[in-house]
Order: structure tokens, then C-alpha cells, then sequence
């Protein structure tokens, strides 16, 4: 592809590693617009509609292409990008902002925010569209309560051109792969042989029609499982089923293998847990892992709390952790995609070359 044909440019955010360059020539970028535009209509976006873009917008691709995709259905866009809370809160009453889009951790956050000035009077929310990280049912429930909305998951990858691979319908059973678009597999993560349809394991993605940047059985390191059954939404797409984390997020801590994921789904069930939470993973020299669950929630009974989470993880993921339970507004708020590992163990082993 000559580089004259390539008219932009985006990167990935680089959390997990060096930031990924990927090429767009307006071909690509009419079909992303296409596919942002199917996302916005499986959400049951309109020309009615005025729609509040907090995801990042410059080299991330999440801002430009939801971006992008609410002016191909004609809904009116409010591109105010991430952060400045305060001011998303103003302008979401101010403009009738009535779906958006943003990281589910962002979600939580605004959440927080409309709890502290006046509560959700005057905002007209209907609809949110939240990806660019894994999240829990529990989570979303938590989302369309706080803020009075219906909450749809979407998929991409900078590496695959961005958001618009895959999105949620209105069954929630599932995101629908974009399969005029890309092809999907998913293989065993440690040995790369394709799965049965059922089976869990990576999403393995190709792209089909992208002219500057193709991929070919690109290796997501996502951990789902794929389905042909058919939707009552009438889509002919496959799905797969909501990304349960990442392979290169899975922890393994005394001999267990488990993802942030699980305790999210758990933590969500227990009352005034606002959303927000860290693990903690340390090792002291010839002793063995622990790990610390820490996590906000407004309770009178802070020990208490802690018992029944301990007990939760011990009875549903078999690991006997610590809990500590902090007061709202403790613990760090992302306004991208939010860190929820920290792990001391190779600096307390000391592991590496002497």
C-alpha cells in the first residue's frame, strides 16, 4: 500500500505495551463508518438522538469511531472526549444528551459524579455504549441503575481498525460479529488449534476488506466463546459471548488460575459496593502469594463486609483472600480504561538477573 493512499493514522493506548500503529485509506474509513453506524443502530440510536462522546478522542481510535458512527445514523453529536467531569455532567443536562458513550470505569464515574450535584434530575439518558475494556454483568448493572440507562457492550481492537468489529442488540445475549467485515475463530490459547463452536477459549479475528492495515488470524488475546445459534434480534451474524477478560490478564495465584473478571461479577452482588475496586498481589521471599481484594462501599459495618466477601471468594473461585473495604472516593478514578491488578510479587521475590 503506498503511503500516499494512507490518509490517517491511529494507535493504540499502549497499556499493555508498545502502542500499535494501524493505517486507514478513505476506503477504510467509509467501511468503519458503516460498521460504527450498525453499532449505533443495534443500540437503537436515531437522527433523534444527541449523543455525549466521552471516549478519547486523537490517536486512541474509541472517539473517532463512535464519533464517526453516530453521524452516519444523523444523531446529533457532543464530542467532549474524556475527562473534565464536572463539565460532562453540565453539558449532559444542558444538551439533552440522551445516549453515552464512553469505558464502562468512566461509566461508574459520571455516576458518581451526578450523585454528588443533584442526582440524575434533568438528565434524559436513555442509551450507553461502553467498550475499550472487559465488564461484568454485575457491573452493568450497576450502570444502568445509577445513571437510567440501557447499557450495550461493542468490541474492537486498534490492531482490526478500532470499535466496530462486534456490538450487543437489544437481546443482550451476546455481541454480533460484523461477519461481511471480519472472520472469527477461537482457538486454544496455548497451543492455537481451533475450538468446537461452545468451547472457551482466544478470539482469533481476520479482516476481510481493510486495505491498509490487513490482518490475518490476529491473536486478541481475548478469552470468549462463539455461538451460531440463532438471535431473536433477527441479525445473520455469529456471535460471541461478553469477553470474560484477557489471557494476558489472568493471574495465577497459589496454583489458581483466575481473571479480574470473576471478582467484579461477585463484588457486584454485595450491597453498596459503588464499582470500584483493585487486587493487590504480593509474595513475601519462601512464602506464598496473597492477595487483597480493596474495594469501595458505603456499609456501617466495615468488618462484617469483609467476612462475607472473604467467605464469597472462598465458597465461588476456592482462594482464601483478604478484604479491605474503603470509603468512597479512596480509590484512584480512571477516565480511560481502569488498572485493576497490582502485582508486587516480582519486586518482592526479586526475581531477575543479579
Amino acid at each position: 500500500m503506498p503511503r500516499e493512499e494512507v490518509v490517517r493514522l491511529h494507535m493504540s493506548s499502549g497499556t499493555t505495551g508498545r502502542p500499535v500503529v494501524t493505517g486507514y485509506t478513505r476506503h477504510d474509513l467509509e467501511l468503519w463508518a458503516q460498521c460504527m453506524g450498525r453499532v449505533m443502530e443495534y443500540a437503537g440510536v436515531t437522527s433523534r438522538d444527541v449523543v455525549q462522546n466521552a471516549y478519547g478522542y486523537g490517536l486512541f481510535t474509541g472517539g473517532m469511531g463512535l464519533h464517526l458512527g453516530a453521524e452516519a445514523v444523523g444523531a446529533t453529536v457532543v464530542p467532549t472526549s474524556s475527562g473534565v467531569t464536572q463539565r460532562q455532567v453540565m453539558l449532559m443536562r444542558d444538551l439533552g444528551t440522551t445516549v453515552l458513550c464512553c469505558t464502562p470505569s468512566y461509566a461508574l464515574v459520571l455516576a458518581e459524579a451526578l450523585r454528588g450535584l443533584e442526582g440524575r434530575e434533568g438528565v434524559r439518558l436513555r442509551v450507553g455504549i461502553f467498550g475499550a475494556e472487559p465488564w461484568s454483568d454485575g457491573l452493568r448493572g450497576q450502570i444502568e441503575t445509577h445513571l437510567g440507562l440501557e447499557a450495550f457492550d461493542i468490541y474492537g481492537l486498534t490492531e482490526l481498525g478500532g470499535p466496530g468489529v462486534a456490538a450487543e442488540c437489544s437481546r443482550h445475549h451476546g455481541l454480533h460479529i460484523f461477519e461481511d467485515h471480519f472472520y472469527a475463530e477461537v482457538v486454544d490459547p496455548d497451543t492455537g488449534t481451533p475450538l468446537q463452536e461452545g468451547r472457551p477459549g482466544e478470539l482469533v479475528l481476520t479482516s476481510l476488506r481493510r486495505e491498509a492495515s490487513p490482518v490475518l488470524r490476529y491473536r486478541t488475546r481475548d478469552r470468549t466463546v462463539l455461538t451460531s445459534e440463532p438471535c431473536a434480534c433477527g441479525s445473520p451474524y455469529r456471535r460471541f459471548l461478553r469477553i470474560q477478560g484477557r489471557t494476558d490478564d489472568m493471574l495465577v495465584v497459589r496454583g489458581e488460575n483466575v481473571f479480574p473478571s470473576q471478582f467484579e461479577e461477585l463484588l457486584a452482588g454485595f450491597a453498596g459496593f459503588n464499582g470500584q475496586y483493585i487486587l493487590v498481589v504480593d509474595r513475601q521471599a519462601h512464602s506464598l502469594d496473597t492477595l487483597e481484594v480493596r474495594l469501595e462501599a458505603d456499609t456501617a459495618d466495615e468488618q462484617r463486609l469483609e467476612q462475607e466477601i472473604r467467605d464469597r471468594i472462598r465458597d465461588s473461585i476456592g482462594l482464601t483472600v483478604t478484604a479491605k473495604v474503603l470509603r468512597p472516593g479512596v480509590l484512584p478514578r480512571s477516565e480511560g480504561k481502569a488498572k485493576r491488578v497490582v502485582d508486587h510479587r516480582e519486586a518482592s521475590t526479586g526475581s531477575g538477573p543479579p
